[in-house]
């Protein structure tokens, strides 16, 4: 009998200890989403040749997406999104921000995004586009922030990276993601939000 007593104090403890006071539902992050992976810290040059750094972001919410401007394929459509989100963020007057982070930093000046994003309807009060790193740099820091991977195939001018959108909480986590290619999911993003402020 004291053996089981034992072990559940120990199990008690455990629970207390690894969770930030599990027991008491006390929590570090008060933004509920699917998952919560930490940004990492980045200071980069936006489309203004600017900087722009995460701690820039802190008590907002911010939706991020990857993206380059030779894209064939998805990032055209993904861009015409973001500006949607953008014009519904404005609408709902939502205080959020919007981050396109270049995977092609080589030939993605900030000219060339500035441009991109203008031509396909976005503004940039609240929009940054990002670039002014290695093609090393970027692939860590989407892999490490958002658990995606971006790969530069050999002989090819594309880059592989995924299609999504991620809202990040004010303290600065990934907490949800949308498919960055369908229009309906701007409105998703604006409702979930909304529902967390």
């Amino acid at each position: 009998m004291k053996l089981n007593t034992v072990l559940m104090l120990f199990i008690v403890f455990l629970l207390a200890g690894c969770s930030g006071n599990i027991l008491s539902g006390d929590s570090s992050n008060e933004y509920e989403g699917d998952f919560s992976y930490e940004v990492k810290d980045f200071t980069f040059t936006n489309q203004d040749g600017e900087k722009l750094s995460k701690s820039d972001l802190d008590g907002k919410f911010w939706i991020a997406d990857m993206i380059f401007t030779n894209c064939e394929t998805v990032c055209p459509p993904m861009t015409a999104n973001m500006a949607r989100l953008q014009s519904l963020l404005e609408e709902e007057n939502i205080d959020a921000e919007l981050v396109s982070f270049s995977v092609d930093p080589t030939n993605d000046t900030p000219e060339i995004l500035k441009k991109y994003i203008k031509e396909r309807g976005g503004t940039f009060d609240n929009w940054h586009a990002l670039t002014g790193y290695t093609d090393e740099e970027i692939k860590e820091f989407v892999n490490k922030s958002f658990k995606e991977l971006v790969e530069n195939p050999e002989n090819s001018d594309q880059v592989i990276h995924g299609t999504s959108f991620y809202l990040v909480s004010p303290d600065g986590n990934a907490i949800k993601r949308y498919n960055g290619q369908k229009a309906d999911n701007m409105q998703k993003i604006v409702e979930d939000i909304k529902s967390m402020n």
